[in-house]
């Protein structure tokens, strides 16, 4: 006769627990595909103008100026400005979120203890517990219950649902930290493209100031010649028209000298009586050339691209949790403490209690919510793939035409100062004139106006090509490099 082996009540349930999987679960669906990167031919279009590679920025790019009052500003502004005090919240808040997610994942140990004061219904599961006979235990109908113990639990995951949580929540965390990258750059080259305002602005207002002053002499020597009868009142009027303008353009350069301080101030988080005082100083020479040769190198230099590329990888992992919502979950739930109707038996060797319950949780019918969840993630997720891509494109676009605005403004500045040359020949030509008494001050001072007005361009082209230089500075990173290669494929 055969033996047969009957299972035990644990080994049916956790047979029970095994099979129950494989009998089905809710429906997935068939998941739309990624969309694909963007291709390196594209990023490296920038380089159709043919221009020679210059090199990437430093990653304290604006000391190559040497200007210890610009490097001061700069430094505050990292470290005091709001915008910066903002980004570095937000950092500090998805860090937490992600420590919270991380921790949330672990098996968790707790001490747990309750007290229940109850009156036990007659005609309920616990009604033999109403009647008062104290020789059969029943002291009821009122009852003081006391739970002591630790209790903890711990879910399994099998199907990676938590691993791609814990990686969401990081990608978060990395994009915010690229964020602090960006906003430091943006910072940096605001301050530094305003004080090249501010310091042209004052060599404006001291190139304005001269002619002025030579136009005041004009005036005057145009005055004593229509009093002497040597010429007509137009000469003199006109001399004082232009003489006015150039006082309008001087109040309009003064206020806007105001204005571009306030901004500074502003931008480091000064208060109106912890600002320096600024020190007019020369523009400095550009030094800045054409942009490097582009690859998935950009791709690592800017910020603003490694924290949309960090966002891409957080919403692919909530496409990987969407996934794992369609599977079963596991997990196991133990205490081992004290149970008792009387607190006063409560940590008797009796009323100890040990529980070990595994569990299983698995979705059948959900009315399309799991799918519209995936699909809802898939979306997103391919939105988000789209505006890095568009955002690469764009950072292409930014770095062609920052080289192309560059080169172009050199060679602006290179004929500027053939005419800046003419003009002073032509000047020194009138003034040796003057030396030899054939011409008197008021033409000697009228010959200087137009070298002083090439020489108020020649300061309106040197700060374009500066803010352009910055401004390609910006478009190649400002220096920053990801720890994490770039061209990570999906």
């Amino acid at each position: 006769m055969n033996r047969r082996h009957f299972l035990n009540p644990w080994q049916r349930a956790l047979t029970g627990l095994l099979l129950l999987p494989a009998c089905g679960c809710a429906f997935m669906r068939k998941d739309t595909s990624p969309l694909s990167e963007i291709q390196e031919e594209r990023i490296r279009a920038a380089n159709a103008q043919g221009a020679p590679d210059g090199e990437w920025p430093g990653s304290r790019w604006w000391q190559r100026w040497r200007d210890p009052q610009l490097d001061a500003l700069v430094d505050r502004a990292i470290q005091d400005g709001p915008a910066m005090a903002v980004a570095r919240q937000r950092v500090k808040v998805s860090q937490a979120r992600a420590a919270l997610v991380q921790a949330d994942t672990g098996p968790a140990l707790g001490l747990a203890g309750t007290v229940d004061r109850e009156d036990v219904s007659k005609n309920g599961f616990l009604g033999p517990f109403y009647n008062n006979m104290p020789v059969a235990g029943f002291t009821g109908p009122w009852y003081t219950e006391g739970t002591v113990g630790l209790a903890g639990g711990y879910t399994f995951d099998p199907w990676g649902k938590d691993k791609a949580m814990v990686q969401a929540a990081l990608g978060l965390q990395r994009a915010r930290q690229a964020e602090l990258a960006e906003t430091a750059l943006v910072l940096s080259t605001w301050v530094v493209q305003t004080y090249v305002q501010y310091q042209a602005a004052q060599e404006t207002v001291a190139n304005l100031e001269s002619i002025r002053d030579l136009q005041e002499e004009c005036r005057a020597g145009h005055a004593a010649r229509l009093l002497r009868g040597l010429e007509e009142r137009g000469a003199a009027d006109l001399a004082q028209a232009r003489k006015l303008d150039t006082e309008g353009q001087l109040r309009a350069v003064r206020q806007q000298t105001q204005i571009l301080r306030e901004q500074l101030r502003a931008l480091v988080g000064a208060g109106p009586d912890d600002f320096p005082e600024l020190i007019p100083v020369p523009l400095p020479e550009a030094t800045g050339g054409p942009a490097p040769a582009l690859g998935f190198e950009l791709l690592a230099r800017r910020p603003d691209l490694q924290a949309m590329r960090w966002y891409v990888q957080a919403s692919l992992s909530q496409v990987e949790v969407a996934k794992a919502a369609f599977y079963p979950t596991f997990d196991l739930r133990v205490f081992y403490g004290y149970d008792a109707l009387h607190t006063s038996d409560l940590f008797n060797r009796e009323s100890r209690q040990i529980n070990l319950i595994p569990g299983l949780s698995l979705p059948l019918f959900d009315s399309g919510r799991l799918n519209a969840n995936l699909a809802q993630a898939r979306a997103q997720s391919n939105t988000a793939i789209a505006a890095y891509d568009q955002a690469v494109v764009e950072a292409v676009r930014q770095v062609a035409q920052g080289g192309i605005e560059v080169d172009g403004l050199e060679q602006q500045l290179r004929l500027q100062s053939a005419e800046l040359e003419a003009v002073r020949s032509a000047q020194a030509g009138v003034e040796a004139k003057h030396a030899r008494g054939l011409v008197d001050r008021v033409v000697l001072a009228e010959s200087e106006l137009p070298l002083l007005a090439e020489q108020n361009k020649r300061i309106q082209l040197r700060q374009r090509r500066l803010l352009a230089e910055i401004g390609l500075v910006r478009a190649l990173g400002g220096g920053f490099r990801a720890e994490t290669p770039a061209g990570e494929k999906r």
